[in-house]
């Protein structure tokens, strides 16, 4: 089968889940080990890492390569890398941890053991200085600035072993794709240009005007949902996933189509985060990614366009995927259809903003979105969400 896909970021990917008897010996090795606890952040990424997505990462991050990656968005070895991956622990429980031994990891929500890691550095680090450099804020409201300052005091660095991908298999079956699985696909079906689109929410009228401007220039698309914890007030996974599928059940062409999920945890780190984004989804195969208003974003921390600027600063050859930039989209009353700065002559007052802040607000207050913002059979499914959700719990 000839392979016409970008190379995966580093160069080839790196899964780093075990299977088989490696697995079941690692796994009672485990049991007499000293245990760390991750919080739901950390464990995502090491999920993440065991899939394969977040290649060529092989552990958690060293001092160079934590500086390196919050001062300069590059790993010592000048490998492209926008967000630190760490794991914290707290003082005392780093002095008890020895240099060169292995520690469980645990899932500290759960109690599941997902993996093991052999500590090689236990240092500090500046909190400030990375919220500062990463998510351009100091501000704790800020939700991904708040738990970098939640984190504990030393981070621990080294190479891991993964066990499990968490409840993610089971949760969404065949939904669940990692980067191996998805390439295959997209070579079965002799695709090249392939655009991710990244997604926390149900998918409006915007989404699906952008998801279909892109399957109009390329081979087909990956819609890519991350269902790992979101912030509070965001809509469950499995409520978007109905939207979703009813969505591509009635207007998407199917056979250019591919759904899968990703079990991430949101930072809303906007320009960095998109940077993130692509990088991963160039593991998965994808050559372009979909950058449309305010990725990753949260609130008014950054600019409409910023996470579409930041690729124009990287060099050429630092990443193989490509940003796919959409300009700011909107319903155009005159138009009587979707449309963009680009394409519309018309005034202001013409047009229906739409955004997932907006709809989740009319939702919330029992208003029923109009047509304009997304599709009946969408709002629907939503409607019945917000108002079981409502209800007073027995």
């Amino acid at each position: 089968m000839t392979d016409n896909l970008v190379p995966p970021h580093g160069g080839r990917l790196k899964p780093l889940l075990l299977e088989g008897e490696e697995l079941t010996e690692a796994q009672k090795k485990a049991q007499s080990l000293p245990k760390v606890y991750l919080s739901s952040r950390e464990t995502s990424d090491l999920i993440m890492m065991a899939a394969g997505a977040f290649s060529p990462l092989e552990g958690f991050m060293g001092k160079s390569d934590y500086q390196s990656v919050v001062s300069d968005m590059k790993m010592a070895d000048g490998t492209l890398w926008p967000i630190p991956i760490t794991l914290s622990v707290p003082k005392d429980q780093a002095d008890r941890l020895s240099l060169g031994k292995e520690a469980a990891l645990v899932d500290q929500e759960s109690g599941r053991v997902m993996g093991s890691m052999t500590v090689e550095e236990k240092y500090t680090y500046d909190k400030r200085h990375e919220a500062k450099n990463v998510f351009r804020s100091e501000d704790e409201s800020h939700p991904g600035v708040a738990k970098v300052y939640a984190q504990n005091d030393i981070l621990l660095a080294g190479p891991v072993k993964a066990f499990s991908e968490g409840p993610y298999p089971q949760r969404f079956g065949s939904q669940y794709g990692r980067p191996a699985e998805t390439r295959k696909i997209f070579n079965e079906r002799g695709w090249s240009f392939i655009a991710a689109f990244q997604t926390r929410n149900p998918m409006h009228r915007s989404h699906e005007y952008c998801t279909k401007i892109a399957l109009e220039v390329s081979d087909g698309i990956l819609i890519h949902p991350l269902v790992g914890k979101l912030k509070p007030g965001d809509i469950p996974a499995d409520v978007r996933m109905k939207c979703y599928e009813v969505l591509l059940d009635n207007f998407f062409p199917r056979e250019k189509v591919v759904l899968k999920v990703y079990p991430m945890e949101m930072r809303y780190g906007g320009p960095r985060e998109a940077v993130l984004h692509a990088i991963f989804r160039q593991n998965y195969g994808c050559s372009h990614l979909i950058v449309g208003r305010d990725h990753a974003g949260v609130g008014d921390y950054y600019g409409p366009f910023d996470a579409q600027k930041i690729f124009d600063e990287l060099d050429e050859e630092e990443l193989h995927i490509k940003p796919l930039n959409i300009d700011w989209t909107f319903w155009c009353r005159k138009c009587d259809g979707m449309a963009s700065l680009k394409t519309c002559p018309h005034q202001k007052e013409d047009r229906v903003l739409i955004s997932g802040t907006k709809l989740r607000e009319m939702l919330k207050n029992g208003e029923k979105p109009p047509k304009e913002f997304s599709r009946p059979q969408v709002i629907d499914i939503l409607m019945d969400y917000f108002k079981n959700s409502a209800k007073p719990k027995k």
